[in-house]
């Protein structure tokens, strides 16, 4: 089973919210997830990313593949971090 870590869509049409979520890659986009990682709201300003790092840490130890928006995200939450020490 091949699980990667990608975005799932909450919210209303014109207001998203995304979901940073574990899944198996044959399930749907808004489908059946394995665990919940994080937030992302792109409408808030600046933007609210939120993501639990031991989680991610974790999963990837596992193996799960990261797409290659939660990439960028991860990156920008890493700049965030260090930013903020």
């Amino acid at each position: 089973m091949a699980v990667h870590i990608r975005l799932t869509r909450k919210g209303r049409k014109k207001k998203p919210f995304y979901r940073i979520v574990v899944a198996d890659s044959h399930s749907p986009r808004d489908g059946k997830f394995l665990d919940i990682l994080g937030t992302y709201d792109p409408m808030q300003e600046p933007v609210a990313l939120s993501i639990d790092t031991e989680k991610l840490a974790g999963w990837m130890g596992k193996g799960a593949q990261p797409s290659v928006t939660v990439k960028s995200l991860m990156k920008k939450h890493a700049e965030a971090n260090v930013e903020a020490a």
